[in-house]
Protein backbone atom coordinates (compact mmCIF):
# COMPACT_ATOMS: atom_id res chain seq x y z
CA UNK A 1 0.00 0.00 0.00
CA UNK A 2 1.44 3.38 -0.99
CA UNK A 3 1.97 6.12 1.60
CA UNK A 4 -0.51 8.41 -0.17
CA UNK A 5 -3.19 5.72 -0.19
CA UNK A 6 -2.56 5.00 3.50
CA UNK A 7 -2.86 8.69 4.40
CA UNK A 8 -6.08 9.05 2.38
CA UNK A 9 -7.65 6.10 4.20
CA UNK A 10 -6.59 7.50 7.56
CA UNK A 11 -8.15 10.87 6.75
CA UNK A 12 -11.47 9.16 6.14
CA UNK A 13 -11.69 8.07 9.79
CA UNK A 14 -10.09 10.93 11.73
CA UNK A 15 -11.78 14.00 13.19
CA UNK A 16 -12.03 17.20 11.22
CA UNK A 17 -10.56 20.50 12.42
CA UNK A 18 -12.16 23.90 11.89
CA UNK A 19 -9.51 26.45 10.92
CA UNK A 20 -11.26 29.63 12.07
CA UNK A 21 -10.18 29.33 15.71
CA UNK A 22 -6.65 30.70 15.32
CA UNK A 23 -8.08 34.03 14.16
CA UNK A 24 -10.20 34.60 17.30
CA UNK A 25 -8.37 32.62 20.00
CA UNK A 26 -7.23 35.71 21.88
CA UNK A 27 -10.79 37.03 22.26
CA UNK A 28 -12.72 33.75 22.38
CA UNK A 29 -14.59 34.56 25.61
CA UNK A 30 -15.65 37.93 24.22
CA UNK A 31 -16.89 36.23 21.05
CA UNK A 32 -18.66 33.58 23.12
CA UNK A 33 -20.54 36.26 25.06
CA UNK A 34 -21.46 38.18 21.88
CA UNK A 35 -22.63 35.04 20.07
CA UNK A 36 -24.61 33.85 23.08
CA UNK A 37 -26.43 37.20 23.28
CA UNK A 38 -27.12 37.18 19.53
CA UNK A 39 -28.39 33.60 19.59
CA UNK A 40 -30.68 34.43 22.53
CA UNK A 41 -31.92 37.51 20.66
CA UNK A 42 -32.62 35.43 17.52
CA UNK A 43 -34.60 32.86 19.52
CA UNK A 44 -36.57 35.50 21.47
CA UNK A 45 -37.48 37.77 18.53
CA UNK A 46 -38.50 34.97 16.18
CA UNK A 47 -40.40 33.13 18.92
CA UNK A 48 -42.29 36.32 19.86
CA UNK A 49 -43.65 36.81 16.33
CA UNK A 50 -44.41 33.08 16.10
CA UNK A 51 -46.33 33.32 19.39
CA UNK A 52 -48.37 36.27 18.13
CA UNK A 53 -49.31 34.46 14.92
CA UNK A 54 -50.20 31.32 16.91
CA UNK A 55 -52.55 32.95 19.44
CA UNK A 56 -54.35 35.51 17.25
CA UNK A 57 -56.98 34.01 14.95
CA UNK A 58 -56.96 36.98 12.58
CA UNK A 59 -53.36 36.04 11.77
CA UNK A 60 -54.34 32.49 10.79
CA UNK A 61 -54.24 33.42 7.12
CA UNK A 62 -51.95 31.97 4.41
CA UNK A 63 -49.61 34.98 4.35
CA UNK A 64 -49.01 34.90 8.11
CA UNK A 65 -48.72 31.10 8.15
CA UNK A 66 -45.92 31.35 5.58
CA UNK A 67 -44.27 34.08 7.68
CA UNK A 68 -44.50 31.78 10.72
CA UNK A 69 -42.85 28.99 8.71
CA UNK A 70 -40.07 31.38 7.68
CA UNK A 71 -39.48 32.41 11.30
CA UNK A 72 -39.51 28.77 12.44
CA UNK A 73 -36.86 28.14 9.80
CA UNK A 74 -34.75 30.91 11.30
CA UNK A 75 -34.93 29.30 14.76
CA UNK A 76 -34.02 25.84 13.42
CA UNK A 77 -31.36 27.28 11.12
CA UNK A 78 -29.69 29.12 14.01
CA UNK A 79 -29.93 26.10 16.31
CA UNK A 80 -28.11 24.05 13.66
CA UNK A 81 -25.09 26.38 13.93
CA UNK A 82 -24.91 28.39 17.17
CA UNK A 83 -24.80 25.68 19.91
CA UNK A 84 -21.82 23.94 18.27
CA UNK A 85 -20.15 27.30 17.67
CA UNK A 86 -20.57 28.30 21.33
CA UNK A 87 -19.09 24.99 22.47
CA UNK A 88 -16.13 25.54 20.13
CA UNK A 89 -15.42 28.94 21.66
CA UNK A 90 -14.96 27.29 25.04
CA UNK A 91 -13.03 24.27 23.76
CA UNK A 92 -9.29 23.91 23.44
CA UNK A 93 -9.68 22.09 20.12
CA UNK A 94 -12.35 22.81 17.51
CA UNK A 95 -13.01 19.39 16.05
CA UNK A 96 -15.95 17.41 14.70
CA UNK A 97 -16.52 14.03 13.10
CA UNK A 98 -17.21 13.79 9.39
CA UNK A 99 -20.65 12.27 10.02
CA UNK A 100 -21.60 15.12 12.39
CA UNK A 101 -20.27 17.59 9.83
CA UNK A 102 -22.44 16.07 7.09
CA UNK A 103 -25.50 16.15 9.36
CA UNK A 104 -24.93 19.88 9.95
CA UNK A 105 -24.44 20.30 6.18
CA UNK A 106 -27.74 18.49 5.55
CA UNK A 107 -29.74 20.54 8.08
CA UNK A 108 -28.17 23.85 7.04
CA UNK A 109 -28.88 23.54 3.31
CA UNK A 110 -32.29 21.94 3.78
CA UNK A 111 -33.40 24.95 5.82
CA UNK A 112 -31.60 27.48 3.59
CA UNK A 113 -33.19 26.14 0.40
CA UNK A 114 -36.63 25.79 1.98
CA UNK A 115 -36.61 29.55 2.56
CA UNK A 116 -36.50 30.18 -1.19
CA UNK A 117 -39.49 27.89 -1.69
CA UNK A 118 -41.37 29.55 1.18
CA UNK A 119 -40.67 32.97 -0.34
CA UNK A 120 -41.95 31.65 -3.69
CA UNK A 121 -45.15 30.44 -1.97
CA UNK A 122 -45.53 33.86 -0.34
CA UNK A 123 -45.10 35.56 -3.72
CA UNK A 124 -47.83 33.37 -5.22
CA UNK A 125 -50.11 34.10 -2.24
CA UNK A 126 -49.68 37.86 -2.72
CA UNK A 127 -50.27 37.55 -6.46
CA UNK A 128 -53.58 35.72 -5.93
CA UNK A 129 -54.65 38.10 -3.13
CA UNK A 130 -54.06 41.25 -5.19
CA UNK A 131 -54.63 40.12 -8.79
CA UNK A 132 -57.41 37.57 -8.18
CA UNK A 133 -59.11 38.70 -4.95
CA UNK A 134 -62.47 37.06 -5.74
CA UNK A 135 -60.80 33.66 -6.19
CA UNK A 136 -58.46 33.96 -3.22
CA UNK A 137 -60.48 31.89 -0.74
CA UNK A 138 -61.01 29.17 -3.34
CA UNK A 139 -57.36 28.95 -4.39
CA UNK A 140 -55.54 29.49 -1.08
CA UNK A 141 -57.37 26.90 1.00
CA UNK A 142 -55.85 25.23 4.08
CA UNK A 143 -55.07 22.17 1.96
CA UNK A 144 -53.16 24.27 -0.57
CA UNK A 145 -51.17 26.01 2.17
CA UNK A 146 -50.38 22.63 3.75
CA UNK A 147 -49.12 21.26 0.43
CA UNK A 148 -46.91 24.32 -0.10
CA UNK A 149 -45.38 23.88 3.38
CA UNK A 150 -44.72 20.15 2.91
CA UNK A 151 -43.13 20.78 -0.50
CA UNK A 152 -41.03 23.66 0.88
CA UNK A 153 -39.44 21.38 3.50
CA UNK A 154 -39.55 17.94 1.87
CA UNK A 155 -38.14 18.77 -1.59
CA UNK A 156 -34.96 20.47 -0.26
CA UNK A 157 -34.48 17.63 2.24
CA UNK A 158 -34.54 15.05 -0.57
CA UNK A 159 -32.16 17.05 -2.76
CA UNK A 160 -29.65 17.75 0.01
CA UNK A 161 -29.86 14.15 1.30
CA UNK A 162 -28.50 12.92 -2.04
CA UNK A 163 -25.53 15.29 -1.79
CA UNK A 164 -24.89 14.37 1.85
CA UNK A 165 -24.99 10.62 1.15
CA UNK A 166 -22.71 11.02 -1.88
CA UNK A 167 -20.29 13.08 0.21
CA UNK A 168 -20.30 10.39 2.91
CA UNK A 169 -18.91 7.94 0.35
CA UNK A 170 -16.20 10.31 -0.86
CA UNK A 171 -12.54 9.86 0.06
CA UNK A 172 -11.00 12.75 1.99
CA UNK A 173 -7.59 14.24 1.32
CA UNK A 174 -7.83 17.05 3.87
CA UNK A 175 -9.10 17.22 7.46
CA UNK A 176 -9.08 21.00 7.83
CA UNK A 177 -12.41 22.75 7.19
CA UNK A 178 -11.89 26.29 5.92
CA UNK A 179 -14.74 27.85 7.84
CA UNK A 180 -16.57 28.04 11.15
CA UNK A 181 -19.15 25.36 10.39
CA UNK A 182 -19.86 22.66 7.82
CA UNK A 183 -21.26 24.36 4.73
CA UNK A 184 -20.09 24.08 1.12
CA UNK A 185 -16.53 23.96 2.42
CA UNK A 186 -16.92 20.18 3.00
CA UNK A 187 -16.41 19.72 -0.75
CA UNK A 188 -12.88 21.10 -0.44
CA UNK A 189 -11.98 18.17 1.84
CA UNK A 190 -12.61 15.58 -0.86
CA UNK A 191 -9.77 14.17 -2.94
CA UNK A 192 -11.91 14.36 -6.05
CA UNK A 193 -15.48 15.55 -6.37
CA UNK A 194 -17.63 12.84 -7.89
CA UNK A 195 -19.66 13.43 -11.05
CA UNK A 196 -22.85 12.73 -9.06
CA UNK A 197 -22.10 15.54 -6.59
CA UNK A 198 -21.19 17.97 -9.38
CA UNK A 199 -24.23 17.24 -11.56
CA UNK A 200 -26.77 16.89 -8.77
CA UNK A 201 -25.34 19.96 -7.07
CA UNK A 202 -26.15 21.98 -10.20
CA UNK A 203 -29.62 20.41 -10.35
CA UNK A 204 -30.24 21.29 -6.69
CA UNK A 205 -28.98 24.84 -7.26
CA UNK A 206 -31.36 25.20 -10.20
CA UNK A 207 -34.39 23.60 -8.54
CA UNK A 208 -34.06 25.08 -5.07
CA UNK A 209 -32.74 28.59 -5.65
CA UNK A 210 -32.54 29.86 -9.24
CA UNK A 211 -36.00 28.72 -10.41
CA UNK A 212 -37.76 29.93 -7.22
CA UNK A 213 -35.95 33.28 -7.51
CA UNK A 214 -37.00 33.67 -11.15
CA UNK A 215 -40.58 32.76 -10.22
CA UNK A 216 -40.56 35.34 -7.40
CA UNK A 217 -39.17 38.09 -9.64
CA UNK A 218 -41.67 37.26 -12.41
CA UNK A 219 -44.59 37.15 -9.96
CA UNK A 220 -43.77 40.44 -8.26
CA UNK A 221 -43.10 42.14 -11.58
CA UNK A 222 -46.53 41.09 -12.84
CA UNK A 223 -48.09 42.01 -9.51
CA UNK A 224 -46.62 45.52 -9.53
CA UNK A 225 -47.70 46.06 -13.14
CA UNK A 226 -51.28 45.09 -12.25
CA UNK A 227 -51.31 47.18 -9.05
CA UNK A 228 -49.83 50.21 -10.88
CA UNK A 229 -52.80 50.15 -13.23
CA UNK A 230 -55.24 49.82 -10.34
CA UNK A 231 -56.50 52.26 -7.73
CA UNK A 232 -54.40 53.85 -4.99
CA UNK A 233 -55.71 51.42 -2.37
CA UNK A 234 -54.49 48.40 -4.34
CA UNK A 235 -51.07 49.99 -4.85
CA UNK A 236 -50.80 50.69 -1.13
CA UNK A 237 -51.76 47.10 -0.27
CA UNK A 238 -49.20 45.73 -2.71
CA UNK A 239 -46.43 47.91 -1.28
CA UNK A 240 -47.27 47.07 2.36
CA UNK A 241 -47.39 43.31 1.91
CA UNK A 242 -44.77 42.74 -0.80
CA UNK A 243 -41.95 45.06 0.31
CA UNK A 244 -40.99 42.96 3.37
CA UNK A 245 -40.81 39.80 1.23
CA UNK A 246 -38.59 41.53 -1.33
CA UNK A 247 -36.24 42.87 1.37
CA UNK A 248 -35.84 39.35 2.77
CA UNK A 249 -35.28 37.90 -0.71
CA UNK A 250 -32.62 40.45 -1.68
CA UNK A 251 -30.60 40.08 1.52
CA UNK A 252 -30.94 36.30 1.49
CA UNK A 253 -29.91 35.97 -2.15
CA UNK A 254 -26.77 38.09 -1.68
CA UNK A 255 -25.37 35.89 1.06
CA UNK A 256 -26.47 32.68 -0.66
CA UNK A 257 -24.47 33.66 -3.76
CA UNK A 258 -21.40 34.15 -1.56
CA UNK A 259 -21.88 30.79 0.14
CA UNK A 260 -22.20 28.92 -3.16
CA UNK A 261 -19.18 30.70 -4.61
CA UNK A 262 -16.89 29.37 -1.85
CA UNK A 263 -16.94 25.84 -3.23
CA UNK A 264 -18.39 26.15 -6.72
CA UNK A 265 -16.12 28.92 -7.94
CA UNK A 266 -13.36 28.02 -5.46
CA UNK A 267 -12.57 31.68 -4.87
CA UNK A 268 -9.47 32.17 -2.71
CA UNK A 269 -11.00 34.43 -0.06
CA UNK A 270 -8.71 35.51 2.81
CA UNK A 271 -9.52 33.64 6.04
CA UNK A 272 -10.67 36.76 7.90
CA UNK A 273 -12.96 37.73 5.01
CA UNK A 274 -14.48 34.24 4.98
CA UNK A 275 -15.15 34.39 8.72
CA UNK A 276 -16.78 37.83 8.53
CA UNK A 277 -18.98 36.89 5.56
CA UNK A 278 -20.01 33.57 7.10
CA UNK A 279 -20.91 35.31 10.36
CA UNK A 280 -23.16 37.63 8.36
CA UNK A 281 -24.92 34.63 6.80
CA UNK A 282 -25.48 33.25 10.29
CA UNK A 283 -26.51 36.53 11.87
CA UNK A 284 -28.35 38.89 9.52
CA UNK A 285 -31.07 36.68 8.11
CA UNK A 286 -32.35 35.15 11.39
CA UNK A 287 -32.33 38.62 12.97
CA UNK A 288 -33.72 40.51 9.97
CA UNK A 289 -36.82 38.35 9.49
CA UNK A 290 -38.61 39.13 12.80
CA UNK A 291 -37.74 42.83 12.62
CA UNK A 292 -38.82 43.19 8.99
CA UNK A 293 -42.11 41.37 9.49
CA UNK A 294 -42.70 42.81 12.97
CA UNK A 295 -42.18 46.39 11.81
CA UNK A 296 -43.56 46.29 8.28
CA UNK A 297 -46.60 43.99 8.55
CA UNK A 298 -49.41 46.13 9.95
CA UNK A 299 -51.41 43.40 11.75
CA UNK A 300 -48.35 41.84 13.37
CA UNK A 301 -47.09 45.28 14.37
CA UNK A 302 -50.45 46.06 15.99
CA UNK A 303 -50.43 42.89 18.11
CA UNK A 304 -46.78 43.42 18.98
CA UNK A 305 -47.57 46.90 20.33
CA UNK A 306 -50.32 45.43 22.50
CA UNK A 307 -47.97 42.75 23.83
CA UNK A 308 -45.34 45.35 24.70
CA UNK A 309 -47.96 47.51 26.41
CA UNK A 310 -49.17 44.57 28.51
CA UNK A 311 -45.57 43.89 29.52
CA UNK A 312 -45.26 47.56 30.62
CA UNK A 313 -42.76 48.24 27.87
CA UNK A 314 -43.20 51.53 26.07
CA UNK A 315 -44.17 50.61 22.49
CA UNK A 316 -41.99 52.17 19.84
CA UNK A 317 -43.53 50.64 16.72
CA UNK A 318 -46.00 52.77 14.87
CA UNK A 319 -48.76 51.10 12.94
Amino acid sequence: MSLKKFMDEELNVTHLTLDWYTEVNKYRYVFFFIMFILYSLIICTNSTILYLIWIHKNLHEPMYIFIAALLLNSVLYSTTIYPKLLIDFLSEKQVTTYSACLFQFFMFYTLVCSEFLLLAAMAYDRYVAICKPLEYQTIMRKTTVGIFLVVAWLVPACHVAVLAIASAEAKLCDSNIKGIFCNNAVYTLQCERSRLITIFGVVALLDLSILPMLFIVFTYTKLFIVSHRSCKEIRKKAAETCLPHLLVLISYSAFFVYDVSIARVKSDFPKTTRIIMTLQIMLYQPLLNPFIYGLKMKEISKHLNKLLSQANISPCIKT
